[in-house]
C-alpha cells in the first residue's frame, strides 16, 4: 500500500517537473521568437534609417554644388553688370549728365524752336533745315545765337569736366546743284562740313577746341526710314546732333 502511494507521488512530482520544463522552454522559445522578432525589425529600421542618412548625405552635397554654382554665376553676373556700365559710360548717348545740367539744358531747349534735348541720351539735336541754308554748310544767324546759348551751358562748372561730339547727318536725297556739288561731292562731305561749322561756332563762343570732336555720317544712320517719294527727303533725317560724353570719349 505504501509503495503503491510512493509510486504515485513519485509519478505525480515527476509530471509537475515535467510540465513545469515545459513551460520553461515554451516561455523561453517564446522569448526567444519575440527578441528575434524584434531584433528583425531593428535591423529593418536600421537599414531605412541608413538609407534615409545617404540620401540626406547626397541631397546636402547636391545641395552645396549648387550652392557653388550659384555662387560662381552671381559673381560673373556682377562682373558683367560692372563691364556693361564700364561700356555705356563710353558710348555716345548713353552719357549720365549732372541733375543740374540736365535741367538748364532742358530750360534752353524748352526756349528754342531750332532744337530739342534728351535728357536719357545726354543728346542735343538741331534740325538741320532751320541751321544752315538750304544745300549749304553755312550756320544762319539766329542759329548762331541758338548755339551761342548753348555754349554758356556747356561751360558751366557741372559741364567742364564733359567732352562734346559735333555730328552731322542727312537723308539720301542727292547733292544735284552744281554750286553744291563743288563744295559738297556727297552727303557725307556735307554732313562732315556741316559739323565742322558747328564747332567753330562753338569754338569761337568759349568752347576749348580739344573738347570738340567733329563727325560726319552722311545718310548712313537716319532716324526714321528715308521716303523715296518725297521730293523735299526727309527733314527729320537732317540734322546735326552734339553728344555730351565723358572726358576723353
Amino acid at each position: 500500500m505504501l509503495e503503491r502511494r510512493g509510486m504515485r507521488l513519485g509519478i505525480a512530482i515527476v509530471s509537475a517537473l515535467a510540465v513545469v520544463f515545459l513551460v520553461i522552454v515554451i516561455g523561453f522559445k517564446l522569448q526567444s521568437s519575440n527578441q528575434e522578432k524584434h531584433a528583425r525589425e531593428l535591423e529593418s529600421q536600421l537599414q531605412a534609417n541608413t538609407l534615409e542618412l545617404d540620401q540626406l548625405k547626397k541631397q546636402s552635397e547636391a545641395k552645396g554644388g549648387i550652392q557653388k554654382r550659384n555662387a560662381a554665376l552671381e559673381g560673373e553676373i556682377a562682373k558683367q553688370i560692372t563691364l556693361i556700365e564700364s561700356m555705356r559710360k563710353q558710348l555716345p548717348g548713353a552719357t549720365q549728365l549732372p541733375a543740374g545740367l540736365i535741367s538748364l539744358l532742358e530750360e534752353w531747349a524748352r526756349g528754342s524752336n531750332l532744337a530739342t534735348f534728351d535728357p536719357n541720351s545726354g543728346v542735343v539735336k538741331f534740325k538741320s533745315g532751320l541751321l544752315f541754308n538750304g544745300g549749304g554748310d553755312e550756320v544762319e544767324p539766329n542759329a548762331i545765337e541758338a548755339v551761342k546759348s548753348l555754349c554758356g551751358i556747356l561751360n558751366t562748372e557741372q559741364a567742364r569736366e564733359f567732352d562734346i561730339i559735333v555730328a552731322g547727318h542727312t537723308d539720301n536725297q542727292p547733292i544735284r546743284n552744281p554750286g553744291t556739288l563743288v563744295k559738297h561731292p556727297t552727303n557725307l562731305h556735307l554732313s562732315v562740313h556741316r559739323a565742322i561749322s558747328v564747332f567753330y561756332v562753338m569754338t569761337g563762343n568759349g568752347i576749348a577746341p580739344e573738347r570738340v570732336n567733329v563727325r560726319g555720317f552722311g545718310e548712313y544712320r537716319p532716324i526714321v526710314p528715308n521716303d523715296p517719294n518725297m521730293m523735299v527727303g526727309t527733314p527729320q533725317n537732317r540734322r546735326v546732333e552734339i553728344h555730351i560724353v565723358p572726358r576723353g570719349v
